[in-house]
């Protein structure tokens, strides 16, 4: 089975809005992985990330704060195999430096390089910067 590292720009729009960029990719990307066809594994920052997103929104009026506690309870459930930013520091801290990225961004980066997966971002200008170097796709062109 395919394992994708996703990052926490990919999982909020599984139950944003439907106007939101990108929903409907990463809503297919969802339903692979809960038909089974595809596995998908996290750094443990990705559940802060998640939350913090989450929480931007409803601070922005993007969605209301019962929407942002749902939406958190959902993706929380699907309790993805979560590996420490711990061990996979010292390779983020390379990709950080090689590629003038930040550390957190990184972090899902090494996790693709060290399990040879591949990281699914809906950041564009992430994927910019590391696909042609790293295995980082754009949600967009997946």
């Amino acid at each position: 089975m395919t394992t994708f590292v996703v990052d926490a720009s990919v999982a909020v729009k599984w139950s944003a809005p439907a106007q939101e960029p990108l929903t409907e990719e990463s809503v297919r990307l969802l339903k692979r992985y809960m038909d089974n066809e595809i596995n998908f594994i996290v750094p443990d920052i990705f559940w802060m990330e998640v939350g913090n997103l989450l929480w931007k929104g409803a601070k922005r009026q993007r969605w209301s704060r019962s929407v942002a506690e749902a939406v958190a309870a959902e993706i929380r459930d699907q309790d993805f195999q979560t590996v420490p930013s711990q061990i996979l520091l010292p390779e983020a801290l390379r990709i950080a430096f090689t590629y003038d990225r930040n550390i957190y961004d990184c972090v899902y980066a090494a996790l693709a390089v060290e399990s040879h997966a591949e990281l699914i971002t809906a950041d564009e200008r992430l994927a910019n910067a590391l696909a042609a170097h790293l295995p980082v796709k754009w949600l967009g062109a997946f």
